[in-house]
């Protein structure tokens, strides 16, 4: 099966109006194989009759089955360790320290698109060990995708050996346990993080997210247009508590998608913060 000219353009067209993901013609064998797999499930040969489906059949169901096919996932323990150090060292003691002198004991995080959970655990694992007296603290950690097959994974937080492959030799040894060749976060970490599905171009359910003092969205928009970033970003900062952090990929840049969030350096790396 190949997706004609018409039909692509149609099919990637809905897929944007529904996501905010936009897939480009480089893109088309990509799709195709994936499409082609919804297609036997769904017992047709027509991309038109399929795109018919979704518009004006479907419950949601399908869509969601084709998404989770589209929508790629890597990722591993602290990945991308050079951010998390300055999230660690810098931006969380601060908040931590404001938020102290407040007497405020509340800290909340939000890892958007966060796959199969490896950056939320990890997000876990850093605020135990930095946060001294953690006991005296509530800290929550929200954790989204899209995807509800890597939420599943997530929540059953069994991983292999290249899932920790980054993970410091003395954080695996007080934070992970090992059953069957799988390795899984321990109790405590685990229990600080709960998973959503959230499409982050839902705008209702996008408005109810509230008081955050870190959004985490790292390599995410890179799938986005333009436009769909900038309202996505617009929504993390009317979410945020003023003085809350913001954290892209390293590829991404704040500054490129809005000027709502102020910079500054923070250790050896900038930062983008709610002012």
């Amino acid at each position: 099966m190949f997706i004609n000219n018409d039909d692509y353009t149609d099919l990637t067209a809905f897929i944007y109006k529904k996501s905010g993901i936009k897939f480009e013609e480089k893109k088309r064998y990509f799709i195709n194989k994936r499409v082609e797999k919804r297609l036997l499930e769904m017992g047709t040969d027509s991309v038109r009759e399929y795109l018919r489906y979704l518009k004006f059949k479907d419950t949601g169901e399908e869509f969601q089955a084709l998404m989770n096919l589209l929508t790629v996932n890597e990722t591993y323990f602290f990945r991308e360790f050079a951010t998390l150090e300055t999230f660690a060292e810098h931006c969380l003691q601060e908040i931590a320290e404001k938020k102290a002198a407040a007497n405020d004991r509340n800290i909340r995080i939000w890892s958007a698109g966060c796959s199969t959970g490896e950056e939320p655990y990890t997000l876990a694992i850093i605020v135990r060990e930095m946060l001294e007296n953690l006991t005296g603290w509530d800290v929550r950690i929200l954790a989204s995708d899209i995807d509800e097959n890597v939420l599943a994974k997530a929540e059953e937080a069994k991983y292999d050996d290249r899932s920790l492959k980054d993970v410091p030799e003395e954080y695996f040894r007080k934070y992970f346990t090992t059953s069957g060749g799988f390795h899984s976060p321990v109790k405590e970490v685990r229990n600080m993080v709960t998973f959503e599905h959230l499409n982050l171009m839902d705008r209702e359910a996008m408005r109810k997210k509230r008081g955050f003092d870190f959004i985490f969205c790292r390599n995410v928009l890179i799938y986005f247009d333009e436009l769909s970033r900038k309202q996505v970003v617009d929504h993390y900062y009317i979410s945020m508590n003023r003085g809350g952090y913001i954290f892209l990929g390293h590829s991404e840049s704040v500054g490129r998608i809005t000027t709502a969030f102020s910079m500054k350096r923070m250790g050896s790396g900038v930062v983008y913060y709610k002012g």
